[in-house]
């Protein structure tokens, strides 16, 4: 594990929705500047609490199908599901404490 993971309209019941796992979404879009800035982040956690959460990254602009269902409006929008159901979210760059707060709401 340690590294963040493409989802797509696809797969995503079956990589996020199904997981056994608690799954951070990464909901982001190329043009996104304070998506890369969370991406970072997202893979220095990812490297660090792999064993506990999944990570994964959906492009919002090429999978529009689970952006409305989800109803994310902006970008970066990192929502946490357990279970197949989402837990907690929060919208933009935040510090990389704010993330791990929010991955340690569903372990």
């Amino acid at each position: 594990m340690g590294a963040t993971e493409a989802v797509t309209d696809a797969n995503f019941a079956s990589d996020v929705l199904q997981s056994d796992t608690p799954v951070l979404v990464d909901f982001w879009a190329e043009w996104c500047g304070p998506c890369r800035k969370v991406d970072t982040l997202l893979e220095e956690i990812a490297s660090e609490m792999g064993d506990k959460v999944r990570i994964v990254k959906l492009n919002i602009d090429e999978n529009p199908e689970t952006t409305r269902a989800y109803r994310v409006m902006s970008a970066p929008t990192l929502t946490m599901f357990k279970g197949g159901e989402p837990v907690q979210s929060i919208v933009g760059a935040r510090p990389k404490s704010d993330l791990v707060k929010l991955i340690e709401t569903a372990l």
